[in-house]
């Protein structure tokens, strides 16, 4: 891998490995790769870590672990149930996580022609083999194209009548409210801050990548190279980056990230790169 996440040939070259799992989370890999087993058995084709631990820049106490699991099948509601179980029986376990998230798709769906460059992606060069036969190798090589970019973060817009709908029913429920109620409502601007923190970097970072040439997925590295291209919107995709990793719980930070660069970067997105295939 170079120095903008290229394989020799200049294709994406995949971004995690168990080897660079550090060691405070080798314990925490290993649980779940058993409670993936137990819970799905059978009824699983592969699973994947990815995120910040094969990366191996996962920070104990702050890291959460993200999980991919492929099924045979199409999931179903006890599927999602057992992920639930599994996810807070790993989150209850180890202090060095911060929360789990478990996806679940089949094995239909990762490779299909809809997902070739958005989940397919996903699985080739971002997702880190932890049990039964990687997909990759039935997947492209991918290289970092206006394409790739439309498909991964094409839906912007999609998702911001939903977050704002989110901050509205957390200032609702904090005005006038108890103590507690205060800190749940705090709690989940937390939450949304972390989520729409890091899709805004990851998309800021898609807009650009194809001019970039490389990839990668760390937030600050995503904010600078970002920052590059648009100076003038670069010390608020770094507040996102910082958010993505820490939120405050902000409710002006997330005022700003929901109001003012979203919509920005969802309309400057469309214009550059077209709105990805709709999904059924």
């Amino acid at each position: 891998m170079n120095g903008r996440g290229l394989a020799a040939d200049g294709t994406i070259a995949r971004e995690g490995a168990l080897a660079r799992v550090p060691a405070e989370f080798a314990p925490v890999v290993e649980a779940a790769r058993a409670g993936v087993a137990s819970a799905f058995g059978g009824r699983l084709h592969s699973g994947y870590l990815y995120g910040s631990i094969p990366r191996g820049t996962a920070v104990p106490g702050v890291s959460d672990l993200d999980l991919l699991l492929a099924l045979r099948e199409e999931p179903t509601a006890a599927d999602r149930a057992d992920a639930q179980v599994l996810g807070t029986a790993l989150d209850a376990a180890f202090p060095q996580i911060d929360g789990v998230g478990v996806l679940l798709f089949s094995v239909r769906t990762l490779l299909s022609d809809l997902e070739r460059h958005d989940l397919g992606f996903f699985v080739a060069c971002l997702c880190t083999p932890l049990l039964g036969a990687d997909l990759a190798e039935r997947l492209p090589r991918y290289r970092p194209t206006g394409l790739v970019a439309r498909e991964t973060n094409g839906d912007l817009g999609l998702a911001l009548p939903a977050w704002r709908a989110r901050a509205v029913a957390a200032a609702t429920a904090e005005a006038g409210a108890s103590a507690q109620a205060e800190a749940e409502a705090e709690a989940e601007r937390r939450r949304l801050g972390r989520a729409v923190g890091r899709r805004l970097v990851r998309t800021g970072f898609t807009l650009v990548m194809p001019r970039w040439g490389g990839w990668t997925s760390d937030l600050d590295t995503s904010a600078a190279v970002f920052g590059r291209y648009y100076p003038e919107r670069a010390e608020q995709m770094r507040v996102a980056a910082a958010t993505g990793r820490r939120p405050s719980g902000s409710p002006d930070v997330l005022g700003m990230l929901l109001d003012d660069l979203a919509p920005w970067l969802a309309a400057e997105y469309t214009a550059l790169h077209g709105v990805k295939a709709p999904r059924p």
